[in-house]
């Protein structure tokens, strides 16, 4: 497994992300850079943020770099304001994991995640502990920039049919969750015209409500507000906001595959091309470009990876079933407001959230996982058993099986010592036989 999993480094806030990880990740960046240039330094609300920020500074400072601190920031925020004004970019966040994690994640200067060449370069500084060290009067500037959240919001509003929204005057119910979409989408969607209905709209880092992960099992408040108040939407944010789920005007939660069909839609109904997703993503994406007679490009699993094959393609859209869906006219990374953004402007057409979902083809899918010492090896010889089968084999991340009636994908994990497995059929009993046959086939060959 790298230091840098999937989307960064995560783990329990001061304990294994503690400060001098912090301070060492800085420094490498620093090195890695030729301790010239800026960095944007963003956190999210996490109780931990303000601790590992500042020894980010620190470490970014004494490698020689300009340090601009933009405070509590989305991620897509940070990444809108390094693509215009950084040479790279430092995120204090975990994402959707639990209150007690934080973790690191690097922008590079196009506000793009970090490649994952430049995650090793940096890596392999990072282990070797030979950082550049500024001469005392060559560290780093620090200066301060708190308008990165409306730069942000405005570039949002310009991106979208923002006069269509308005005319409507929807009715929103909104859960941030107490993260850094707190200070973002309730204030999006008051300037789209929308009358807002916020919950969980404070700042708190302890996420006394609900943990940064908007599963629908922690969303009945959201889903019963919608319907008391006869809303249009509901939507939830994780705890830095580069992802988003919805619920419908019925109170309804839409299943993030079906959302990322529904979006990869209408966007192709609007301009013709390219679309992109992890393989890990479901057969509607397939029946969504079929439809539109586009090409859909397969990558690995996480939103680094769809987002640059997209700018190397000139997709007009890409996403992962997770909430992160990328719209390119705006920027190449995971975008929870522009998402919210993008379906207030399909349901100004007349549309309604439900009748859209009840159009997108049905599918069922299986998932477990197992422990695996060497995840390596037993992949390997996942792969060995699997050349010489008769069904289409694809191996841009794991082992995808594609059967006549569903796929399966076994896959390792990047930040754990077990195996995925993932199933997807159009019958609920076929993507359980699916799946069990890859765990069968992953007991057969692991260590």
């Amino acid at each position: 497994m790298s230091f840098f999993g999937t989307n960064g480094v995560r783990g329990t806030a001061n304990e294994y992300i503690n400060p001098q990880l912090a301070i060492d990740v800085a420094r490498s960046l620093g090195t890695y850079m030729g301790s010239e240039g800026i960095v944007a330094i963003g956190r999210d609300t996490r109780y931990s943020g303000d601790m590992l920020k500042s020894a980010a500074i620190a470490g970014a400072l004494s490698t020689g770099l300009t340090v601009i601190d933009i405070g509590i920031v989305p991620t897509p925020s940070i990444q809108y304001y390094v693509r215009d004004h950084a040479n790279a970019g430092i995120m204090i966040t975990a994402s959707h994991n639990p209150r007690e994690d934080n973790g690191i994640k690097l922008i590079a200067d196009d506000g793009t995640e970090f490649s994952r060449d430049g995650e090793r370069e940096v890596e392999k500084i990072y282990y070797s502990k030979e950082f550049a060290a500024a001469s005392w009067d060559r560290t780093g500037d620090l200066r301060t920039y708190t308008n990165a959240n409306e730069d942000y919001l405005q570039g949002i509003i310009d991106s979208v049919d923002a006069n269509s929204i308005r005319q409507e005057r929807f009715r929103v119910v909104v859960d941030t969750g107490c993260g850094a979409g707190s200070l973002t989408l309730p204030f999006l969607l008051q300037k789209l015209g929308c009358e807002v209905v916020t919950i969980n709209g404070q700042i708190d880092g302890t996420f006394p409500w609900r943990n940064p992960e908007p599963t629908p099992d922690v969303l009945t408040e959201l889903a019963d507000i919608i319907k008391s108040r006869g809303a249009d939407m509901g939507v939830a944010q994780d705890g830095d906001a580069d992802r988003a789920v919805f619920f419908d005007e019925k109170g309804h939660f839409i299943d993030e595959e079906t959302l990322l069909s529904m979006m990869a839609k209408y966007m192709l109904s609007m301009k013709k091309g390219p679309i992109v997703t992890p393989v890990s993503s479901s057969q509607r994406m397939v029946d969504v470009a079929e439809e539109a007679g586009v090409e859909l490009a397969w990558t690995a699993v996480g939103s680094i990876n769809v987002a640059r094959k997209m700018r190397d393609i000139g997709a007009v859209f890409g996403g992962e079933g997770n909430g992160g869906l990328i719209f390119p006219e705006f920027q190449y990374c995971r975008d929870g407001g522009m998402a919210c953004a993008k379906f207030l402007e399909i349901i100004a057409t007349g549309r309604k959230l439900s009748d859209i979902a009840e159009r997108v083809p049905v599918y069922f899918n299986a998932k477990t996982k197992i422990r695996c010492n060497d995840l390596d090896a037993t992949m390997e010889r996942v792969r060995a058993q699997v050349a010489d089968y008769d069904q289409q084999v694809d191996t841009t991340d794991g082992v995808k099986i594609w059967h006549k009636d569903g796929w399966l994908l076994i896959r390792p994990s990047g930040t754990e010592p077990i195996i995925r497995i993932f199933a997807e059929s159009n019958t609920e009993d076929r993507a359980e036989e699916l799946m069990n046959s890859g765990l069968q086939l992953v007991e057969s060959c692991k260590e």
